[in-house]
């Protein structure tokens, strides 16, 4: 069932189409977390391997350990096991490819200090001082765990890929299980049951930037401090509106998925 939804496309526009997708999902994730190469430099670095002159060398190590982390996703979607603490530690080690020998910022391992952030809501600097602490992150990662192993096995021809994505990544954000990379992680692993049955992922376009960090910081606030024995997400009306937000943003994918039909239907029309 993984990638599905591409079993139509002539071989060349599938391998087309998977590319294009890699450079927006590297560009967006990456760029929602301040990195400044532009989408035709990130497509430079990932295709041809430039260097951009004036762009910090970080950015570019940014986007190439982004670009691997989809690959080991694309793997986990297609080796049909449970997902295991491990393999989130694996990610995390592509993603954060800035090497920082400290053992209170830890690579490839749960967070040893507590985290929090600056966000701006209604035209003040807030604390969003909400996620969880340090002592808790085992036992609330294997509840989220857990949670998306159910979604692996979910039916795929039931499988509200959308909904999956807003669950997973919400309750990631909120428990912030790593130093750093949490975004970028919780945008590639909330991805993995919809690709798993067949589906799209789910991208944050960068240019609804704050629009999402504001809704992810007004719901985790809401909400509070995650604790081990309780909901990672309950219902309220800050989840409805995150959740709406990721069936909105569906449409640049899709918006994708048609021009690459279309492509494919002229060349059909011409042959």
């Amino acid at each position: 069932m993984f990638l599905a939804f591409l079993n139509e496309f002539d071989p060349d526009l599938k391998e087309t189409f998977l590319e294009k997708l890699r450079v927006l999902w590297t560009h967006g994730s990456t760029g929602l977390e301040g990195n400044t190469l532009t989408l035709g430099e990130t497509h430079a670095v990932l295709s041809q391997g430039l260097t951009i002159s004036g762009k910090p060398l970080s950015h570019h190590l940014e986007v190439v350990g982004h670009s691997r982390a989809i690959d080991l996703v694309y793997a986990l979607c297609q080796g049909g096991r449970p997902v295991v603490a491990d393999d989130l530690f694996a990610l995390h080690r592509a993603v954060q490819t800035e090497v920082v020998v400290d053992i209170y910022q830890p690579v490839g391992a749960w967070k040893a200090e507590p985290n929090s952030a600056a966000v701006v809501l209604d035209g003040k600097v807030a604390t969003n001082d909400t996620y969880a602490l340090p002592r808790d992150v085992p036992a609330l990662m294997g509840d989220w765990l857990e949670r998306l192993n159910e979604f692996l096995t979910t039916d795929p021809g039931t499988f509200d890929g959308i909904a999956g994505f807003a669950w997973l990544h919400a309750a990631f954000v909120r428990i912030h299980p790593f130093a750093d990379g949490n975004g970028r992680m919780a945008r590639l692993v909330a991805n993995l049951p919809a690709l798993r049955a067949g589906l799209p992922p789910v991208l944050i376009p960068l240019e609804r930037r704050a629009d999402y960090i504001e809704l992810l910081a007004r719901w985790q606030i809401a909400a509070g401090r995650p604790k081990p024995g309780e909901p990672l997400v309950a219902d309220s009306s800050e989840y409805e509106a995150f959740t709406a937000f990721c069936r909105e943003v569906t449409r640049g994918v899709e918006d994708l998925i048609a021009e690459t039909l279309q492509c494919q239907e002229a060349r059909r029309r011409e042959s």
